[in-house]
């Protein structure tokens, strides 16, 4: 009969020092990536208008609608007129019109409702370009659409 030596026994216990070497691996894997995570700048735009008021509250007799459009390639049309060059920043005809036809509705005592369509590969320059001119004439009821009506 064999006696059983304690050196004989293959169970050695748990080894922590294997373990200790992986969780180093992995939180330096980590540490690294963290450093590589590409942040996300946020676009400051002011959109014109204030509060949105409910549905309920709007009195649409006295509404005048433009749908505003802008191209792929920077065109921007009201109502079908085409206003300013698609590298004009500034948009000065649009903002005029804007102006005029923003204090001829507050004269009536009515509402400028805007629809802004673009389309899919406009760019968003642009239509920040036309937010602004919004703003410039104080109209608070814009509502965004993308793509064409026709499809």
């Amino acid at each position: 009969m064999k006696q059983i030596k304690e050196d004989d026994n293959p169970n050695m216990g748990f080894q922590i020092a294997p373990m200790i070497d992986v969780v180093f691996v992995i939180m330096l894997f980590f540490m690294v990536m963290a450093g590589a995570v590409k942040v996300e700048h946020e676009l400051k735009t002011a959109l014109p208008g204030s509060t949105p008021k409910e549905a309920s509250d709007i009195d649409i007799s006295g509404l005048d609608e433009v749908t505003i459009v802008i191209t792929e390639d920077g065109m921007v049309t009201m109502n079908d007129e085409e206003f300013d060059s698609p590298t004009d920043k500034k948009l000065p005809r649009l903002t005029g019109d804007l102006i005029k036809l923003q204090k001829d509705a507050e004269n009536r005592g009515g509402k400028v409702l805007v629809t802004l369509q673009t389309e899919e590969q406009a760019k968003y320059e642009r239509v920040i370009d036309v937010l602004n001119a919004l703003g410039k004439a104080k109209l608070q009821n814009v509502t965004f659409t993308v793509g064409n009506d026709e499809s």
